[in-house]
């Protein structure tokens, strides 16, 4: 029922705490129940689009932020808002238009929507993998270290996205320097430490990951590699004390395989082109979407030293496999004998993990070849060598 005794401006704060704790159908009840008395609120339609927006109900945003800029053609966060709108349409012109246009009404110096602005399009980057969105969401991060130039959070953004631009060098730079301005910026130090680890540097790679807790990672892939660097560095066991509660953390990351897991492991039309993308929970790396998967994935692309980047398995039956991760799946896969040679290496990855987990108990992840190798030794199913 009404509340007519509350101001727009009441509504509009309601809404935002609901919003804040992710309760966006409620939120966006206060937000209607709010414009049936105040329907010229510009907030209030700005409210309703980031709800949409969270609900990934896009056509809707895009209205509710044109409409609050035909109340108010030059309000900041409708701009930013119907940009991130666009940007899920495709429409990236339309969207930097809107973008830049905050920066051409003197809105530089406010560091949360540079830092809003370039997320969304950091996110829609990886993605669509698009250079010209990471080149963009670069843009918007650096100016807001010009605004803080000690301002941690912003730092590590920029290195995140010299990183996805290919310039290893200047992230390293960006995240020490964002760590010098935060010791406790763990996303900034799980990212550096993955970087690191693709770079081959051990040492500096494990000085980073052993400065972590469990509960600080958010992506499996960051915790397979610090467990593999502390066996080898401490010359620990399989069944160390120091490694549980790393590996408990795994289990709470991945979890037991539910209904809806099996229906998509049953399902092989469901492994597309997204099959290749780890879902990271959300929590402090959810603006990012794969931020630490593309780490591994970047490096897939780039050429090798088989000597020196090669990795080895021993399956049950004796077999050495050596090759990257992506080289060991191709051939398990046409090593297969239930014959599924002639499948992708997602599908065949989906098939063995739907096999394993009946068998064993333990869930193989089948979204990164990586985690599907070393989760498929942990589950018995072949050794790691190197």
């Amino acid at each position: 029922m009404a509340t007519p005794f509350l101001s727009s401006e009441e509504y509009d704060e309601r809404a935002h705490q609901l919003y804040n704790e992710g309760q966006y159908d409620d939120a966006l009840a206060v937000l209607h129940e709010g414009l049936a008395l105040y329907p010229n609120s510009v907030e209030l339609h700005i409210g309703v689009g980031y709800a949409r927006l969270a609900r990934e109900e896009y056509a809707w945003a895009r209205r509710s932020f044109e409409e609050a800029l035909v109340l108010e053609p030059e309000h900041e966060d409708a701009l930013a808002g119907l940009g991130e709108s666009l940007l899920k349409f495709g429409l990236e012109d339309a969207a930097l238009r809107c973008f830049r246009r905050t920066l051409e009404l003197g809105y530089a110096d406010d560091l949360d929507l540079m830092l809003q602005i370039g997320r969304a399009l950091f996110r829609e980057a990886s993605t669509r993998d698009r250079r010209e969105l990471f080149s963009a969401a670069l843009e918007f991060f650096e100016v807001a270290v010009q605004q803080v130039p000690d301002g941690a959070e912003a730092i590590a953004c920029v290195g995140y996205a010299q990183h996805r631009l290919g310039d290893d060098d200047a992230a390293i730079t960006s995240l020490r320097r964002s760590l010098q301005a935060d010791n406790e910026h763990m996303e900034a130090r799980i990212y550096l430490a993955n970087i690191l680890y693709d770079r081959g540097d051990y040492d500096a790679s494990i000085y980073h990951f052993e400065r972590t807790a469990p509960e600080d990672h958010w992506d499996e892939l960051g915790i397979w590699r610090l467990i593999e660097l502390k066996r080898s560095a401490h010359k620990l066991d399989e069944h160390a004390p120091e490694l549980k509660p790393w590996e408990e953390r795994l289990t709470e990351l991945g979890g037991e395989m539910d209904d809806i897991d099996e229906l998509f492991l049953e399902v092989d039309g469901a492994l597309g082109a997204d099959s290749g993308e780890v879902e990271v929970a959300r929590g402090q790396l959810e603006l990012f979407g794969t931020l630490l998967t593309s780490l591994a994935d970047a490096k897939a692309d780039e050429p090798r030293d088989v000597e020196v980047d090669a990795h080895v398995v021993l399956t049950k039956d004796g077999q050495h496999v050596s090759g990257s991760w992506e080289d060991i799946v191709r051939s398990l896969r046409d090593a297969d004998v239930e014959g599924l040679q002639d499948r992708t290496t997602n599908e065949f990855m989906a098939r063995v993990s739907k096999r394993a987990f009946r068998e064993t108990g333990v869930r193989v992840p089948h979204h990164d070849a990586e985690l599907f190798v070393r989760a498929s030794a942990d589950a018995g199913l072949l050794r790691i060598v190197r």
